[in-house]
Parts: structure tokens; C-alpha cells; sequence
């Protein structure tokens, strides 16, 4: 098991733009895959991107098999891995909801997100894999997407005033749940 550190907003890795995989079924693929899997898992994370853990690839997890601590009351998303990902807006309906990141500790933040999309790319084995999602699901992909394209939540953000931390916006949580 490797957990890798989870790089943190402020550091100029997390902005730049992540490189297609070219090459499936790799050790080296295998080898991100697990330390991404260990990664989230020991952070009680919803979804995972490489660049979080400062690899330039476009691959992102997502996903559990069991309900999430840091959402407690949010919906099951199925354990994925989406490699070269390409979302397509179904509508242009939007939906505010509150996100954390593993790479913004301590802080929630209301975002704006499209509903519906359908999201592309290819597995770990290089096969294709398409779905249509919305709600929760749908805003986790966008998320997690959002770092291969070097943006943070934050970013996304119209309302700051809807930013702070998440033990004054929401004391319900575990606090050791959302570092």
C-alpha cells in the first residue's frame, strides 16, 4: 500500500494541464492506479485526480463502495477509473452544491456545476467507457476533471461568501474527516 502526499492549492503543480495516457495495461499505469485507489481511500476522499498526488496524467478515480464520511447524505457514485476523460453538457441546467477537496483541507466551498453530462474516456485496460449522469455524480466527474485541467474548486466559485471552513459551515462533520 503507497498513500502518496496530496499535493495542496498553492502549489503551482495543481494548475497545469495533465498529459493523455498513450499507453494501457502498463506497470506504470497499474502502479498510479494503486497508489491513486490507497491515496483516497486513506483520505476518505469522494474521487482522486493524478495531478493531485503531482502526476502530469489524465486519469482520474472516483467513487465507493460504501457511503462517504465527508457526504454523508450524498448518493452512492460507482467505484470508477476514468482515463482521458471528455464531458459533453446534456443542457445547460445547473445545480449549487457544497465540495471539498482533498487539496483545499478544511474548506468548503458552494459550486456551481452542470446537472446532466455525459462523461467519456477509457478504463484501466484502455477499453472505452461512457456514461450519462447527473446530480452528485455528475459534480464529482466535473471535479475531479477540473484538476486535469489545473483548476480547483474555487476557481468555479460566483459567491465567496458561501467559502469558509467546514467546521464553522457545517459542525456535524468530523473535522479529521475533510483534512
Amino acid at each position: 500500500m503507497t498513500v502518496r502526499t496530496i499535493l495542496k492549492m498553492g502549489d503551482a503543480r495543481l494548475l497545469r494541464q495533465a498529459r493523455p495516457v498513450t499507453e494501457f495495461g502498463t506497470p506504470a499505469l497499474a502502479r498510479l492506479l494503486e497508489d491513486l485507489q490507497d491515496t483516497m481511500r486513506a483520505a476518505n476522499g469522494a474521487g482522486l485526480a493524478a495531478p493531485q498526488i503531482g502526476e502530469d496524467w489524465q486519469v482520474v478515480i472516483f467513487g465507493s463502495d460504501q457511503p462517504n464520511p465527508r457526504y454523508p447524505d450524498a448518493p452512492q457514485v460507482p467505484r470508477t477509473v476514468l482515463i482521458n476523460p471528455v464531458i459533453t453538457a446534456l443542457g445547460d441546467e445547473e445545480q449549487l452544491g457544497w465540495e471539498g477537496c482533498l487539496s483545499v483541507p478544511g474548506m468548503r466551498g458552494l459550486v456551481p456545476r452542470l446537472n446532466r453530462i455525459r462523461y467519456s474516456g477509457r478504463d484501466q485496460n484502455g477499453q472505452p467507457l461512457e456514461r450519462t449522469v447527473e446530480g452528485f455524480h455528475a459534480r464529482v466527474v466535473q471535479h475531479e476533471c477540473d484538476h486535469l485541467w489545473g483548476k480547483l474548486y474555487p476557481m468555479r466559485m460566483r459567491d465567496f461568501t458561501q467559502f469558509g471552513f467546514t467546521e464553522v459551515l457545517f459542525p456535524e462533520l468530523d473535522p479529521a474527516e475533510d483534512d
